[in-house]
C-alpha cells in the first residue's frame, strides 16, 4: 500500500530581521562573529510575541480549512522548548482546532524529528486499516532571546502542518533513521537556574561538534543513502533532486561532495532568507520543490536530515 503526503501548509512571517542587526551580535567573540559572517544566513523571519502552541495551531487550522475530514492522529514534532512544563503543547493544538484525534509529541530528535514523524505516520497507517490520515505539525522559535546558535546556525520563526494519507503523493518509498546517544549532552540550556530571558545554549565542545560529529554524519549519511536507494532499486543517477535541512551554506558543499549529488539550490535560498527553521526545514524545502516545476510525477527525491542530538534520517520520496 502506498502511503504519502496528502497536503502541506507552511506559515512563514512577512517580517524579516537582518542577522547583522541581531542584538546579541555585539556580545560575540571573534570566532562566533566569524561564524555568523560565513554561515550564509542574511535574514531571519520573525513572529513577534508568538509561542509554539499557537503557531502550530495556526498552521494546522489553515491546513484543515482546505482539506476534508478530521485526521485520525495528531502528532507534534517537539519544539526547542515547550511553552509550559507539565502541560501539553500538542493538546493545545488539538483544543484550538476542536479535534478529537489522539494527540502526542515526538521529541528529543531536534531537526530530524520531522523525518521521524513522517516515517512513524506511515507505520501507524500501515498498522491499522481503520486509520486514513495523520496530521503532523511543528513550530520553530528560538529557545530564549538569542537566535544565534554558535557553532550551529541562526534560528528563524515558522510553522508547518502536513498530512500523511493512503495513496498520497509524493509516496514514501524508503526510509532509514539512526541515533547515537553518545552526543546527548553536546548541547544544553540550563533553564532551571535562570529566567527564560537569560537562557543561553551551551555547546560543550565546538571542536567535537565540528569534527567528531561531522565525521559520524559523513559515514552514516553516506551508508544510509546507499541503503535507501538499494531498497528502492534505483541508482544515484535516477534521483531528480536532493534536499536537506538548512543549517549553514557550507553544509551543502559538504554533503553534495560526499554523495556526488548536488543539494538543490532551493535549500540555500531558504537558508539565506529564513535562517534555520529546525524540523520545518525539510518540509518547507520539499513543499517548495514540488511547486517549483523542477520535478515531475515519477521522479525520485532524496531528503537528508540530521541534528546534533545526534540523529540522522534519509527518506526517498516518489513524486
Amino acid at each position: 500500500m502506498n502511503i504519502g503526503i496528502g497536503a502541506i501548509h507552511c506559515v512563514l512571517p512577512e517580517e524579516r530581521l537582518e542577522v547583522k542587526a541581531l542584538p546579541e551580535l555585539d556580545l560575540l567573540g571573534h570566532d562566533e562573529s566569524r561564524f555568523v559572517d560565513e554561515c550564509g544566513i542574511r535574514t531571519v523571519g520573525v513572529f513577534p510575541d508568538a509561542d509554539n502552541g499557537g503557531l502550530a495551531a495556526r498552521a494546522c487550522g489553515e491546513l484543515l480549512a482546505r482539506t476534508a475530514g478530521e485526521p485520525d492522529l495528531l502528532m507534534m514534532v517537539g519544539p526547542r522548548s515547550p511553552d509550559v512544563l507539565l502541560g501539553s503543547d500538542v493538546c493545545r493544538v488539538q483544543a484550538e482546532n476542536k479535534l478529537s484525534s489522539f494527540a502526542f509529541t515526538v521529541d528529543g530528535l531536534g531537526c530530524t524529528g520531522s523525518s521521524a514523524a513522517w516515517a512513524l505516520a506511515r507505520d501507524l497507517l500501515l498498522a491499522d486499516p481503520r486509520r486514513d490520515s495523520v496530521l503532523i505539525t511543528h513550530s520553530s522559535l528560538p529557545t530564549g532571546v538569542d537566535r544565534i546558535r554558535y557553532p550551529v546556525t541562526v534560528i528563524g520563526d515558522g510553522a508547518y502542518a502536513m498530512t500523511m494519507v493512503r495513496e498520497g503523493r509524493p509516496v514514501l518509498r524508503a526510509h532509514r533513521m539512526e541515533t547515537d546517544g553518545g552526543f546527548h549532552d553536546l548541547f544544553k540550556v540550563e533553564y532551571k537556574q535562570a529566567p527564560w530571558y537569560e537562557w543561553r545554549e551551551i555547546c560543550a565542545s565546538p571542536d567535537r561538534y565540528g569534527f567528531e560529529l561531522a565525521m559520524h554524519s559523513r559515514m552514516r549519511i553516506g551508508r544510509m543513502v546507499d541503503e535507501v536507494l538499494a531498497e528502492a532499486g534505483i541508482g544515484k543517477e535516477q534521483v531528480a533532486a536532493v534536499l536537506m535541512q538548512n543549517v549553514t551554506a557550507s553544509a551543502y558543499e559538504f554533503y553534495g561532495t560526499l554523495l556526488g549529488m548536488p543539494i538543490h539550490p532551493l535549500c540555500r535560498a531558504h537558508l539565506t532568507e529564513y535562517g534555520h527553521l529546525g524540523a520545518m526545514d525539510v518540509v518547507l524545502n520539499l513543499d517548495r520543490l514540488m511547486s517549483s516545476g523542477d520535478v515531475s510525477p515519477g521522479d525520485h527525491v532524496l531528503v537528508l536530515n540530521n541534528s546534533p542530538v545526534a540523529a540522522w534520517a534519509v527518506t526517498l520520496w516518489e513524486i
